[in-house]
């Protein structure tokens, strides 16, 4: 009897335990199974459960247009979660059951990589884009959301991008009911941020980029340009738009001539707070080369009695000719040294007087070189064939 007695106290605190405990474990339960079937979804692709998650104007804030996306952009989120994966570690439920935490172990793609990607097709972009513009000033040339988003998903179809594994850490909120408990996970820019590994993050960072790096896009995109492009960004237009079918001709030929010989190597570079100053080695073609093997043969020709045959105005459409033959035929290079600076706005590294730089580090002096003054036939002398062809050279 007293054994029974004893027994008592020892069995109420046993069952107080279990209820404790099985209570905890039932919230735990309901906290796990928000988190399950919030996260499979995005495991199984689903692309509405992404955008409640990640909005679109979250990775670019300062895209400021209002634009409805295409299903194919819709779709971008789609394409980075197909490596997703996580792992609960631990669950934590407050007393009051009003509020639960839980740690997790994050698989996505590595996103810093895909944003460094990003920004180097976002600026070659941009570069093109003012290239194309009547205003070739990577400033007011903006890329659109639209655009932003095609470039994500083409690096997202065309690359491989290797997993990471991250922590996270997650609140969830009991908006109970008089009928039933009811968890909903709280959405904060922290895990939108986790969920796409950090990829908001990355592709806010200013210096995600570095100067050398930043100019190594510029240059690189310059050897893609065709001739307009190259005439309206580097601002040749005296020496490349010409009605002048020889000249224009002359023009394609040192845009080719870039376009076979431009290389460039960065080999030093100095950072102070917001301004950045990179050193590099250019090569491209050799124009003194150039204008010595084409006033050889044009001071031959003018001492031949053909040219007296010829006139004044076959004598100048001929030196043209010499000009265009020797620019074409050259193989000769030159390396020189060239300083840029650029400049960090908040956002990224930006190359200042980008396309003036640029021109004069490959041009030279052609990039100023005036426009030459249409000549009747009657009026071209010897003396003025002769001034013709030295503003050419120049």
């Amino acid at each position: 009897m007293k054994i029974a007695k004893g027994l008592i106290p020892l069995l109420v605190l046993i069952f107080a335990v279990s209820m404790i405990i099985g209570c905890s474990h039932s919230d735990k339960s309901d906290v796990e199974g928000v988190i399950t079937s919030e996260l499979d979804l995005l495991k199984n692709l689903d692309s509405d459960t992404a955008q409640k998650y990640i909005s679109y104007q979250e990775l670019f804030p300062d895209a400021t247009e209002k634009t409805e996306l295409s299903k194919e952009v819709e779709d971008v989120f789609s394409l980075f979660f197909e490596d997703f994966d996580y792992k609960i570690q631990h669950i934590k439920v407050a007393k009051d059951k009003k509020e639960a935490s839980a740690r997790l172990k994050l698989t996505t793609i590595d996103a810093q990589a895909l944003a460094k990607d990003y920004t180097v097709s976002h600026l070659e972009n941009a570069i093109l884009l003012a290239a194309d513009s009547p205003s070739h000033n990577t400033e007011e040339n903006s890329v659109s959301l639209e655009d932003r988003y095609r470039i994500l998903s083409e690096l997202l179809k065309n690359n491989q991008y290797k997993t990471v594994e991250t922590n996270c850490s997650l609140t969830l909120i009991n908006r109970n009911t008089e009928k039933e408990e009811e968890w909903e996970i709280r959405r904060t820019h922290e895990l939108e941020n986790s969920l796409v590994g950090g990829l908001i993050s990355y592709l806010s960072d200013s210096d995600l980029l570095t100067p050398e790096e930043t100019l190594a896009v510029y240059l690189n995109t310059l050897k893609t340009m065709d001739l307009d492009q190259m005439s309206n960004y580097l601002g040749l237009e005296s020496l490349l738009n010409t009605s002048d079918n020889a000249k224009a001709s002359i023009a394609c030929a040192l845009v080719e001539q870039m376009h076979k010989n431009f290389d460039f190597k960065i080999t030093s570079s100095q950072i102070k707070s917001y301004q950045a100053s990179v050193e590099a080695e250019i090569t491209t073609f050799d124009s003194n080369a150039i204008l010595s093997a084409y006033q050889k043969e044009l001071e031959e020709y003018l001492a031949s009695p053909q040219a007296v045959i010829d006139g004044s105005q076959k004598r100048y459409n001929h030196s043209l000719e010499l000009l265009l033959k020797n620019i074409e035929n050259n193989t000769k290079t030159l390396t020189h040294p060239a300083s840029f600076s650029l400049t960090n706005d908040g956002a990224s590294w930006k190359l200042q007087d980008d396309g003036q730089v640029i021109g004069t580090g490959i041009f030279g002096n052609l990039s100023s070189t005036p426009v030459e003054e249409e000549i009747s036939p009657e009026e071209i002398s010897e003396e003025d064939t002769d001034s013709s062809d030295e503003t050419i050279s120049e």
